[in-house]
């Protein structure tokens, strides 16, 4: 029953850890996003700072990255920036990936 116990809490803890990894990646590409669509619209160093925390602020709004791909489209859009949905989407996968590796390199 021992190692019953010590398992379940092993997989608790690898469950709390995965989770623990899944919301700063999540957070680590919303800023990465932040900054790469600030650039598209040519927004200064100091600007691009502020959007990227407000990038990260949106994903609070609502389950999911629905939040974010809406406002950062609806942000370029509203700039005269034509990107789809689907490219934005891809942005966000590719950056998760950077965002991962970042992670797992400081780790």
């Amino acid at each position: 029953m021992a190692d019953f116990n010590e398992r379940e809490k092993a997989f608790e803890a690898k469950f709390k850890l995965d989770e623990e990894l899944r919301f700063k990646a999540a957070a680590r590409r919303n800023r990465l996003l932040g900054v790469w669509a600030a650039e598209k619209m040519g927004l200064n160093e100091s600007e691009a700072d502020a959007y990227a925390k407000e990038v990260v602020k949106a994903d609070f709004e609502e389950p999911g990255d629905d939040d974010v791909l809406q406002k950062v489209l609806g942000d370029l859009t509203g700039k005269g920036i034509d990107i789809t949905d689907r490219a934005l989407r891809k942005q966000m996968d590719d950056l998760m990936e950077v965002a991962v590796g970042q992670i797992q390199t400081e780790g």
